[in-house]
């Protein structure tokens, strides 16, 4: 599903990613973990079309980023550090919006469904302005599930939830997960990514410093995994 040989993303003289070689198969489920300035935002967005590689090959679904970037868009859902929602436009407004943008059939049943999934129902004709950041996250998560895509990116999706947030999010991850669709997720937060991935990734300098899935995990905590990584 993802296909990912000798990337590098360089800014001016700062390289970025160092060379990186990545493969998703069809419904896995890979956390890209790693500290603050491994690189981890900067992959993402590249897979999601929002930047383009310096160097190497982009695969997604068969189509080749850049050139394919339209196409890939269509197969995508991103959780990204920017909500990409309108500010002045109400939760069911922006959802209509993208809903007619993937060309979505039944458009207004999957927008209650989505709203009601993210706990929204209720002020899905509030203007999106009046949200707590929480919220505007929540509506994130829900634009980026509207399209039943292919494949979900999220860059840190936990961030700005409170703790009844993040329960719902794990219900979505954890139902995206059974419905065969393909994650990829960025996150701090171990404890969580645990008990959701199949495989872990362990991104450091710009580079996969590790790999491993959950069942080679075995009954090995996934912290001392991540440590061990780092260390070298």
């Amino acid at each position: 599903m993802i296909e990912v040989k000798k990337l590098v993303k360089r800014f001016g003289l700062k390289t970025v990613l160092r060379g990186i070689d990545f493969e998703v198969q069809p419904g896995e489920f890979v956390a890209l973990l790693g500290p603050n300035g491994s690189g981890k935002t900067t992959f993402l967005r590249i897979l999601a079309s929002l930047s383009k590689p310096s160097l190497g090959v982009v695969n997604i679904a068969g189509y080749s980023l850049p050139k394919q970037s339209a196409a890939v868009r269509g197969l995508i859902g991103v959780v990204s550090h920017m909500s990409l929602l309108y500010n002045d436009l109400t939760a069911e407004e922006n959802l209509r919006f993208y809903a007619r943008m993937y060309g979505l059939q039944n458009a207004g049943l999957r927008i209650t469904e989505v709203l009601e999934m993210i706990g929204l129902d209720l002020r899905r004709r509030d203007l999106v302005r009046t949200y707590s950041r929480g919220m505007q996250q929540r509506l994130t998560l829900g634009r980026a599930i509207l399209h039943d895509p292919d494949v979900l990116l999220f860059d840190e999706p936990y961030t700005g939830l409170d703790q009844e947030a993040s329960v719902m999010l794990d219900g979505i991850l954890q139902t995206v997960a059974k419905n065969g669709q393909t994650v990829v997720m960025s996150s701090h937060n171990l404890s969580r990514t645990e008990g959701l991935a199949t495989r872990f990734d362990i991104l450091s300098q710009g580079k996969i410093a590790a790999s491993s899935t959950r069942d080679e995990l075995g009954k090995s905590n996934l912290l001392k995994f991540y440590n061990q990584a780092l260390a070298g």
